[in-house]
């Protein structure tokens, strides 16, 4: 049997059991701890951290999320990190409030209810839950799926609610020989049994926080922004809600009318699509403002006092990457961006 060893997080006096055959963030979901994270590969920094005292060793990383002179310095990844004795570590990045109070990690079987394409390459599926009935998660955040007849998974953000908590939607974008994308043309039918775990993910609205919210999406990182919206409107938030949406052309738009709906019921709400490529021949004929350009782009140009919003980043790395640096030089806090990004052919499959 692997050792077990203990773990003192500081500066939030946490103590925790982890056994060296695990990563040290896994134990922490285990023991219903809820760490800041994101990806789960190494390859964000979310779950970034120092280590003050005993010996972890890291699996395979990205050098981008640490680099070198960071390990040396002490630094950690705790999603690659395992414990080979007691151990201090202080947390760089804990929101008080989900350390403790987190929604725990929950083992579901579900069914598939539907399968419908949105776009060329983005599918919506929407499974139910059958063992239990219900799933429990929170805006924003993502669950592992496990490819069927494997022990793979692949992780994806649900797109909506606990208004409708045995039934949860995924917004996928296809990959060519995408182990579990190119299963939605051929391999999945409804009815078929789909394994899921989570929550993951701390893309979430923050209680109390009264900032307006800016939304800034692309391809499937639709689905946690339409997610968080569905919650803003169900709430009866007040907060000011914009949402710029990044596609190349007007036919990769999708949820567009959905999204109008659920805009009628939040406060000085806007969605304005930012096309790359082309711009429809009438602009006019949609429900929503059009505008040429790169997300970031359009962004720069509408919006002049960012840094007194919350902005919710979603989309490919490199449309996210853009944002952040975009972000950074509007002098945007970077406690006030939040983000998420299909990291890697294991989230975004």
């Amino acid at each position: 049997m692997p050792e077990t060893h203990k773990i003192y997080f500081e500066p939030v006096d946490i103590e925790m059991d982890v056994g060296e055959d695990e990563k040290i963030l896994d134990a922490a979901f285990r023991q219903g701890i809820h760490l800041m994270h994101g990806c789960r590969e190494g390859q964000c920094s979310a779950c970034k951290s120092y280590v003050l005292d005993g010996e972890i060793q890291m699996e395979r990383y990205s050098t981008f999320a640490c680099n070198d002179a960071e390990v040396d310095e002490g630094y950690v990844l705790l999603c690659r990190a395992h414990a080979y004795s007691d151990c201090t570590i202080e947390l760089l990045n804990f929101d008080e409030d989900e350390l403790l109070g987190g929604v725990p990690i929950q083992d579901v079987t579900t069914r598939i209810a539907a399968i419908e394409p949105m776009t060329r390459d983005i599918v919506s599926l929407r499974l139910t839950a059958t063992e239990p009935t219900t799933y429990d998660f929170k805006p924003g955040q993502y669950a592992d799926l496990t490819i069927p007849g494997t022990d793979e998974t692949r992780s994806f953000s649900m797109a909506t609610t606990q208004s409708t908590p045995g039934e949860v939607e995924f917004l996928i974008k296809k990959y060519a020989g995408g182990k579990f994308s190119a299963l939605l043309d051929d391999g999945l039918s409804v009815g078929d049994e789909i394994k899921l775990t989570g929550p993951y993910g701390s893309f979430t609205l923050k209680e109390g926080h009264v900032l307006p919210v800016v939304c800034i999406g692309g391809g499937a990182g639709m689905a946690p922004i339409l997610s968080l919206l569905r919650c803003l409107e169900e709430t009866g938030s007040t907060r000011p809600v914009r949402f710029y949406y990044g596609a190349r052309t007007a036919d990769d738009l999708f949820y567009v009318d959905l999204i109008t709906t659920i805009g009628k019921g939040l406060r000085d709400f806007e969605f304005v699509v930012c096309l790359s490529e082309s711009m429809p021949e009438d602009p006019g004929a949609y429900p929503f403002e059009a505008e040429a350009g790169n997300v970031t782009d359009v962004v720069a140009r509408r919006e002049e006092s960012l840094n007194k919003a919350e902005v919710y980043l979603c989309g490919p790395p490199p449309m996210v990457d853009a944002a952040m640096e975009f972000l950074e030089q509007h002098g945007v806090p970077k406690d006030q961006v939040f983000h998420d990004s299909f990291t890697s052919p294991v989230t975004g499959d």
